[in-house]
């Protein structure tokens, strides 16, 4: 039997590639976890979200402050950091994939090849399209998740906020919100400090 496509369907999007997927609100973690794409892709209550991809300082800003994070830690061994793209599991039912994450050597048991389940800070540069979603939405989230640190790192107003999660609580506090001119100091790792000028001043200056 001819499965030859018509010549009008040529170029065409294979629409019915997409009834061997579940629908939006259906997917579980392990159809999630299947997906094979070079796209940012997360998982929240059984819904797929599609990041935008990233700008050139956008990756700058992530590749400057993960590879001073590991700098500052790899030499004394205290934990590992990954830049996107990289899933955590942050409650039953969601993923995500922060700019930058850090987990604690004591921790890796919670570490897995394909994702990690939590992390110990998370680092996330704010993209003009959608603010709301690194400011309001993963600020709730990753406290409930109990991420002990998460830095929102804004090109907007050139700042970054550092906030830490005290002890049984599920409600970020802010530890500083730190500008042009001054360092930003993790509380977590106390020998991590940037200089908050410089985190802007990566070549290919432009839009998040």
């Amino acid at each position: 039997m001819s499965s030859q496509v018509p010549k009008s369907q040529h170029g065409d999007p294979a629409w019915e590639i997409a009834t061997l997927f579940p629908a939006q609100g259906d997917w579980c973690e392990q159809e999630y976890l299947s997906l094979q794409t070079n796209r940012l892709i997360e998982l929240n209550e059984g819904k797929l979200e599609f990041l935008t991809m990233p700008t050139e300082l956008h990756q700058l800003i992530a590749f400057y402050l993960c590879t001073l994070l590991r700098n500052r830690t790899s030499d004394k061994k205290k934990g590992l950091s990954l830049m996107a793209p990289f899933r955590i599991r942050t409650l039953s039912g969601k993923f995500r994939e922060p700019d930058v994450v850090f987990m604690l050597n004591e921790n890796s048991r919670r570490r897995k090849a394909q994702y990690w389940d939590g992390a110990d800070l998370v680092i996330e540069v704010v993209s003009p399209d959608d603010p709301a979603r690194d400011l309001e939405v993963k600020r709730v989230e990753y406290a409930q998740s109990g991420i002990p640190e998460y830095w929102i790192v804004d090109p907007r107003d050139r700042s970054v906020l550092v906030l830490t999660l005290e002890s049984g609580q599920t409600q970020y506090t802010e530890s500083g919100r730190f500008t042009q001119g001054q360092t930003a100091q993790s509380i977590l790792l106390g020998d991590f400090q940037v200089s908050v000028s410089e985190i802007f001043d990566q070549d290919g200056a432009g839009n998040a």
